[in-house]
């Protein structure tokens, strides 16, 4: 597996976490929450990463506080989540 169809995996699984929680839009999290469900595997920094890049494509949303940032899943993006997760979680059920 390439470095890059590894990356999207891990995008995936990140996708797979907050959904499995439910964090659309008004519902958010840590972001040290997020990286905590998915650095079991992985490595902190490739996740943040990631996770900037899922932001920059429009997919979650990162809101400031005064504690650090929180994420949620982009609602308006949600068909595009769905078919990202599914890719690699083919039991995922919306």
């Amino acid at each position: 597996m390439s470095e890059e169809d590894e990356n999207e995996k891990v995008k995936a699984m990140i996708l797979h976490a907050l959904a499995r929680k439910r964090k659309w839009n008004e519902s958010h999290t840590p972001l040290t929450n997020v990286i905590k469900w998915v650095i079991i595997r992985k490595n902190g920094k490739r996740v943040k990463k990631l996770i900037s890049q899922l932001r920059k494509e429009g997919l979650v949303n990162v809101k400031p506080t005064h504690y650090g940032e929180e994420i949620s899943l982009n609602f308006y993006q949600k068909e595009k989540v769905i078919e990202v997760i599914k890719k690699y979680f083919e039991d995922f059920i919306a």
